[in-house]
């Protein structure tokens, strides 16, 4: 049976595990890309330790509510 109208990432523990390794690899992708900035306009991130904390620190985010 299809599943019609279920989020991609359901509200589980292996669901949420899913979406901040989507999120990680995102953050990652755009390290590699040369555009992750530090804050909203800052310099662009060259160091990939600052790369890794920041993508830990947005896939915390991920699944809390404001």
């Amino acid at each position: 049976m299809p599943m019609v109208g279920k989020k991609k990432y359901p509200y589980t523990a292996a669901g949420m595990e899913a979406a901040k390794k989507a999120k990680m690899g995102k953050v990652m992708g755009e390290f590699k890309d040369k555009e992750l900035h530090s804050g909203k306009n800052g310099p662009v991130v060259k160091s990939r330790k600052q790369a890794v904390a920041i993508a830990m620190s947005e896939a915390k985010k991920v699944g809390k509510k404001k």
